[in-house]
């Protein structure tokens, strides 16, 4: 006997239709003998329509009531998921995230679990009763609902998991696995069997959207193991697991990109202790995030900085460096939101040369100029221009021979 979290998203509990095909795989899990949890999202297309309804009565509004109103649609599939199973003869009681409790921070809106008492919960279990729990949602230190940013349910399903003790941690989408890179892009890009916690945390925060970036954190800080896997169909997963249990490790798992970059440069500012300072301070002072950054240096003694936010970042991000010109000193400021990310990575980087080489000869070979280069210890991504990217995914796939 196992313990099971299984958590479905929105695509899978998209209509009555899909709840009931939900149902039927948990009742499935418990004929195997297994105790389960269920993690649901909102109905695909809820969350945007809570949040669209929010921004149309206040584009300012109040946070607190922001999140009594987005953490709804969880609180609906949790009941109707719950009354599904009841319906094929599972014993199953719904649960929203106060009411367990799941403890946050009060960042509402974005808030990070500090703590999930999983007692109540392991007892029904334990009496071959399933939980069904209303993801992306928890409770503050004001006691008030608080929820976990988008694509939190991810997070709360790791955070169940680890809370229980479970044995793996099931996440159900609309892909039956991670691949190699998108098979949109290339239809030969192979499923992977096992990936280390490591490559998929580089791999999500570097554009692929299989799973949310704080889901994989915690996953590889409580060591919960996560399997991939698809709603509509019976095909094997992707398991996410520690490197000890990947037995060969290939030198590249995977390609990733990333559209919603974009590119600014600030020219021409004094080459003088504190000017990095100057630039990066203020904006991580709006929250914005600084991903990929590059220096150059002119014999003039001034220096051009070039860095690349979110597309979602941007217009603030000029509007805080426009605010800050008379500090900075800088001449003038370009900036390209026709850009993409491409990244390479591996956890055989490690004992292995040439990865980059490799990547910069494919895409010199194609005519792709690189604009801006960024390393990690199993990463390598560079910038280029967006019209390339398909075709620069397609040859890197290629070049570190990935095609199936």
């Amino acid at each position: 006997m196992a313990r099971i979290v299984m958590k479905f998203g929105g695509t899978s509990v998209a209509d009555l239709d899909r709840i009931r095909n939900v149902a039927a795989r948990v009742k499935a899990q418990i004929a195997l003998g297994d105790e389960v949890a269920v993690v649901v999202s909102a109905m695909a297309g809820t969350t945007n329509q809570l949040v669209a309804w929010c921004q149309s009565l206040s584009p300012l509004h109040d946070a607190r009531e922001y999140d009594v109103v987005v953490s709804t649609g969880e609180q609906v599939t949790a009941g109707l998921t719950a009354i599904a199973l009841q319906a094929i003869g599972v014993e199953a009681r719904s649960f929203c995230g106060w009411q367990i409790p799941v403890s946050t921070d009060g960042q509402h809106g974005k808030a990070r679990i500090n703590a999930i008492d999983g007692a109540d919960l392991s007892r029904r279990m334990g009496q071959g009763q399933v939980v069904v729990v209303a993801g992306f949602q928890g409770i503050g230190p004001d006691e008030r609902v608080t929820t976990l940013g988008r694509g939190g349910s991810d997070t709360s399903a790791v955070a169940l998991a680890a809370a229980l003790n479970a044995d793996r941690c099931d996440i159900y989408t609309d892909v039956d696995g991670i691949y190699t890179t998108d098979p949109r892009i290339v239809p030969n890009a192979r499923k992977l069997a096992r990936i280390t916690y490591e490559e998929m945390l580089e791999l999500a925060s570097v554009g692929a959207k299989v799973l949310q970036t704080r889901s994989v954190e915690l996953a590889m800080k409580e060591r919960v193991r996560v399997q991939v896997l698809s709603s509509f169909s019976d095909e094997p997963g992707t398991m996410v697991v520690d490197e000890d249990e990947v037995l060969e490790q290939e030198i590249v798992a995977g390609i990733a990109y990333s559209r919603d970059e974009a590119k600014i440069t600030v020219r021409k500012v004094p080459d003088k202790p504190g000017i990095a300072a100057a630039i990066f301070v203020p904006l991580a002072e709006a929250n914005i995030n600084v991903d990929m950054i590059v220096q150059n240096v002119a014999e003039d003694g001034t220096t051009d900085m070039t860095f690349t936010v979110g597309k979602g970042d941007f217009p603030r991000a000029m509007a805080v460096l426009e605010a800050a010109r008379a500090h900075i000193g800088y001449a003038e400021i370009s900036a390209d939101q026709n850009v993409a990310k491409l990244s390479v990575v591996g956890v055989g980087m490690r004992s292995h040369a040439g990865v980059a080489g490799t990547m910069f000869h494919t895409l010199a070979a194609r005519g792709i100029n690189i604009q801006v280069i960024s390393t990690s210890e199993i990463k390598v991504s560079v910038l280029v221009a967006a019209e390339y990217t398909e075709l620069a995914v397609r040859a890197l796939h290629t070049a570190y021979q990935l095609d199936a």
